[in-house]
């Protein structure tokens, strides 16, 4: 809608009128054919109703839409105008260009934002602070978060479900190309590259690690620590059938010969640079 007339100083020339609401322009484009000026809200709600110009009439849509030209604009901005918060005792009257920048300072303003002087530090429209109980907005906001976190939780229990009922799936696939090994020797070569092709997209999902330290490096044969390592693994995506291996050879009298010592790491620490690392995220 338009800005009331009756805000303005002086006479307000006819070509800067909105022929939909009498009003002085607010925010004007026009038809790209007939040039005719309205303000953006007044014909948008216009357009919705009905496809056509309210003035000539003519074939108009939203689409057909263009901005002014300067010189209506420049028109526009020099027209001086009374702040919007006069009845509540602003006297000020000035250019219509800097109206928007003066109501978001107005003193004046009953929906200036203020904060909360009693301590919740919510920031408040001005006609809104006799009323405002913090007590009531916290417990509000806790109640809204809660609600939050509650949605959220039903989404990932969904998620879940869908997960688990996915990896049920690629199980159940698996267990066949098992079955077809065994029954199928020429299926052995494509299973076996299927499970080497599984391994790398792991691994590639992995972060790289560096070891710093290697000469303290120490495998521990804590069962504890081993419960923590294969959990981790398994939820880092690991690859079923190399997990057990893996747990196999986490110890170090497993490792290679390289490795196979404190001493022997200690003293070719700097061979070890070499070795491309990763890390599993999870407890260890």
């Amino acid at each position: 809608m338009g800005y009331d007339l009756h805000r303005f100083q002086g006479e307000v020339d006819e070509e800067l009128t909105c022929p939909i609401c009498s009003g002085v322009l607010e925010e004007p484009v026009q038809a790209a054919m007939c040039e005719h000026a309205f303000c953006r809200a007044c014909i948008n709600e216009w357009l919705s109703r009905q496809p056509s110009c309210p003035v000539d009439r003519n074939s108009l849509t939203a689409a057909n839409l263009r901005a002014v030209p300067r010189i209506l604009r420049n028109l526009l901005s020099r027209l001086s105008i009374t702040c919007n918060n006069a009845a509540h005792g602003c006297t000020l009257i000035l250019k219509l260009d800097a109206l928007n920048s003066h109501l978001e300072e107005c003193e004046h303003n009953p929906k200036r934002p203020l904060p909360c002087e009693k301590g919740c530090g919510f920031v408040i429209p001005k006609d809104e602070l006799k009323d405002h109980n913090c007590v009531r907005e916290l417990r509000t906001m806790i109640l809204t978060q809660q609600q939050k976190m509650s949605e959220i939780k039903t989404e990932i229990a969904d998620q879940n479900i869908i997960v688990n009922e996915l990896k049920r799936e690629l199980q159940l696939f698996k267990d066949f190309i098992r079955a077809m090994r065994v029954s199928n020797p020429a299926m052995c070569a494509i299973a076996d590259q299927m499970e080497r092709d599984e391994v790398i997209r792991w691994s590639s999902t992995l972060a790289r690690a560096r070891v710093t330290r290697w000469g303290g490096m120490i495998s521990t044969p804590d069962d504890a620590l081993q419960m923590m390592i294969k959990r981790a693994l398994s939820e880092s995506g690991c690859p079923p059938h190399i997990l057990d291996n893996l747990m196999e050879n986490c110890h170090e009298r497993r490792w290679p010969r390289g490795l196979s010592s404190l001493e022997t790491r200690q003293n070719n620490r700097r061979i070890y640079d070499n070795y491309i690392c990763r890390r599993v995220p999870g407890d260890c």
